[in-house]
């Protein structure tokens, strides 16, 4: 007879430290739901910092209308190349960077942590910045706060230790945050509909207009592809972190509640991008030097055209929605390097990464200026995020869901050996897939008016990077497991899909802590 899962346990509380890193949450720790794993995803997505990147289809001249299919565009392919990313924290109890080791190999699996780390810098700067913006032009305009660098630096200081506090607590502590972030932000989002519904005029025309001359209009698509992407990385943003919240779903949870629970967290977001996409059609209507492409300043502009009794309100929604983003992110980075450097705690591997990420913000804010440069920042690193993430999810697919929960652990063990150590702990079959597509991505992108890569300019200004890259981490991934075999112990009892295999014997896992043969595999449930 099977041995039964433990009994859940009581959920910890909220001001008790979490004590888990990357090892596999134990089934009586398993006790959050699909709809937690909503909250968080969308908790963390519904803020400020989405209305600042719904308002770039108007910073690149597209109409309302036109940037309203630019913006659901992004958002469903976002969140469709998102959600199947969510799998992996039942199944296996641990981060998705842990769980990339079944495919880029034991050491391979640092590209998803050094991945997610450049994801959390660029969005959590972006809430940190553009929250902070708004509480001092709130209270600028509420109680004459002078709109100083004093002020800037007090705004920001006070907002990243909030979060990094958050984030130290752990999970439990970021789940109650986007509990109430969720409704809040959600309820002063339609509080500022009713606020600008006097002011929008869905006709706003943007650039690309019948008189607008040839030059213009050569710029149009280009123009929507490129917005379509600057959203459709908000969505995917997420991909690296979905196995910290998902991690304590337990693994007998059906994955099509899992999948949906991540697919429709970011349908939700239209709320936050569409306010942002409305409000700045405003702002180029009767504010128009706050959208210059030239020197952008949505947060100026919204704050220029906002009702006084709306102050208040802005300040409270920059405050409530850039925490859930700072968390989000901030978590799941210092999560992943506890894994990385074993030697430091989730704790100081969370301090650590929130130390250097403040200092990051006050460089690009006040002495490289590169908030304006963080729309490039972030679609180049999704760039390179994304072909990982297809690697991930069809080496789920060709494995059938089946992993060896106990050799994932081999790196954060400081061990050698087991189903995943491949060559030397590389899977140079996945690695090779993931550096080729994004490299590929990189060179092809090109993001009007910021960054062209070297061929950027073959397909006639349009920013084909993303696709290019998806396509090309796809084909080449599964033809590279049909040319080069992996081994059949990497598979599960019902063998490989699509893929071959090959008969080799398995390393055994040796150093600290190590027993003897290669771990026993823990079968992922078949939930369906």
């Amino acid at each position: 007879m099977s041995a039964q899962p433990d009994p859940p346990a009581a959920p910890s509380a909220l001001t008790e430290v979490e004590a888990h890193g990357v090892e596999r949450i134990p089934d009586a720790d398993r006790t959050a739901t699909p709809l937690d794993l909503f909250r968080l995803a969308f908790g963390g997505a519904n803020t400020f910092s989405t209305c600042v990147l719904g308002a770039f289809p108007i910073l690149f001249g597209l109409s309302f209308r036109q940037g309203l299919a630019a913006t659901v565009l992004g958002v469903l392919t976002g969140a469709l190349i998102l959600c199947p990313m969510a799998v992996f924290g039942p199944v296996n109890g641990t981060n998705n960077a842990v769980s990339s080791s079944a495919h880029l190999g034991v050491h391979g699996r640092v590209v998803g942590s050094f991945l997610s780390l450049l994801t959390a810098v660029a969005f959590f700067s972006l809430s940190v910045w553009s929250s902070g913006d708004a509480l001092v032009g709130g209270a600028h305009r509420l109680f004459g706060l002078e709109r100083g660098t004093l002020s800037y630096v007090v705004a920001y200081a006070l907002f990243a230790g909030l979060v990094l506090a958050v984030c130290v607590y752990g999970f439990r502590f970021m789940l109650f945050v986007n509990k109430i972030a969720v409704t809040s932000a959600s309820l002063l989002f339609l509080l500022g509909a009713v606020a600008f519904a006097g002011d929008f005029d869905p006709s706003y025309a943007g650039v690309f207009t019948d008189s607008a001359d040839a030059a213009t209009r050569s710029m149009f698509w280009p123009s929507f592809i490129g917005a379509t992407l600057i959203v459709l990385s908000n969505p995917v943003s997420f991909g690296a972190f979905l196995g910290d919240w998902s991690r304590y779903i337990p693994a007998s949870t059906p994955r099509r509640r899992v999948v949906g629970a991540a697919f429709l967290s970011q349908l939700a977001t239209l709320l936050p991008f569409v306010f942002g996409l409305a409000t700045a059609s405003i702002v180029a209507t009767k504010a128009p030097a706050y959208v210059d492409p030239a020197a952008p300043d949505f947060v100026g502009g919204l704050l220029a055209i906002s009702p006084s009794w709306f102050f208040l309100p802005v300040c409270l929604l920059a405050l409530i929605g850039g925490m859930s983003t700072g968390t989000t992110s901030l978590y799941g980075t210092g999560l992943d390097f506890s894994s990385v450097f074993p030697r430091l705690s989730r704790v100081r591997a969370t301090l650590l990464v929130g130390a250097l990420s403040i200092v990051f913000i006050f460089v690009g804010r006040f002495g490289l200026d590169l908030v304006r440069s963080i729309s490039t920042f972030a679609t180049v690193i999704i760039t390179c995020t994304t072909p990982w993430m297809v690697v991930m999810m069809l080496g789920f697919w060709t494995r059938r869901g089946w992993y060896d929960p106990e050799a994932l652990q081999v790196f954060n063990r400081r061990q050698r050996g087991g189903r995943y150590w491949f060559a030397h702990g590389w899977n140079w079959r996945g690695m090779t897939a993931w550096w080729v597509a994004a490299l590929t991505g990189v060179l092809f992108t090109n993001i009007p008016g910021q960054f062209v890569g070297p061929l950027g300019d073959l397909a006639h200004g349009v920013d084909i990077g993303l696709p290019l890259s998806l396509a090309v981490a796809a084909v080449l991934f599964l033809a590279l497991l049909r040319l080069f075999p992996e081994p059949r112990a990497a598979y599960g009892p019902a063998g490989a899909r699509l893929a071959r295999t090959v008969e080799v014997p398995v390393p055994p896992i040796t150093g600290p802590g190590a027993a003897s043969g290669t771990g026993a595999p823990v079968p992922a449930a078949d939930a369906r």
